[in-house]
């Protein structure tokens, strides 16, 4: 199948007085039966949170939940007694597992910077996990160039972190200008542009675009300018085991 490009301004929004959330896939109260996933992504949110505000305390169950900061910082805890706070850098994952209750806050209470993240939802393979939580600061791996295991469930991958999902992994990639790398091959890919602008196959995606393809991978990706891009390359759709 030929990528499908989704503009950052094609993605349907949700917005309070603390929080402005861009939804790639369905979420919430924005439904569309054409639009609820890609290979086992289910959720993919552009969050960003005012400064001393956050989710308070609420439920989660069967899912596996990797926050990525681009900006500021994230206070997480966690009814398992977890506990911890993500910045840049940092791989973060949260197993919901037979359910678990956490929070998650902006850090910055005392200023007015806001906390920029991006949320990913992921279905185990199996239901019934206990819940669990895991984090690793990964930014000395984080050269311009090196494609980063973030997370990942497959046994032939050694990923910063681990997912109940044997056939999912994100990759982080940061790249100089004119820099270039190769996409994972993969039956589900996923792409998007975190910051800067790139070329694949001749088409330029830009801050908050986003790339998906099935039975992709082996191309070329080119920076245009200083980039970042999150690629999920998965083997199994949503409810595969």
């Amino acid at each position: 199948m030929c990528p499908t490009i989704q503009r950052a301004a094609e993605r349907v929004s949700t917005q309070t007085d603390w929080l402005t959330s861009a939804h790639s896939f369905s979420f919430g109260d924005h439904y569309d039966p054409s639009n609820t996933h890609h290979g086992a992504l289910m959720v993919h949110n552009e969050d960003t949170i005012g400064a001393g505000q956050g989710f308070d305390t609420h439920p989660h169950a069967e899912t596996e939940i990797v926050t990525w900061v681009l900006s500021g910082s994230l206070v997480h805890q966690d009814s398992e007694g977890n506990s911890g706070v993500i910045h840049p850098g940092l791989a973060q994952r949260m197993s919901a597992g037979t359910g678990i209750l956490h929070s998650e806050r902006n850090d910055r209470a005392e200023s007015t910077d806001p906390v920029h993240l991006i949320q990913m939802w992921v279905w185990p393979d199996e239901s019934g996990l206990d819940p669990g939580y895991e984090q690793r600061d990964i930014t000395a791996d984080l050269t311009p160039g090196s494609l980063v295991p973030v997370a990942s469930g497959d046994p032939s991958h050694d990923s910063a972190i681990r997912i109940a999902n044997s056939g999912a992994t994100l990759y982080a990639l940061r790249l100089n200008a004119g820099g270039s790398a190769t996409i994972p091959a993969g039956r589900f890919t996923h792409l998007f542009v975190t910051s800067g602008s790139i070329t694949v196959d001749g088409e330029r995606l830009d801050t908050a675009d986003a790339l998906r393809a099935t039975d992709f991978g082996g191309t070329a990706l080119r920076a245009a300018t200083e980039a970042e891009v999150l690629i999920w390359s998965m083997s199994k759709r949503l409810g595969q085991w």
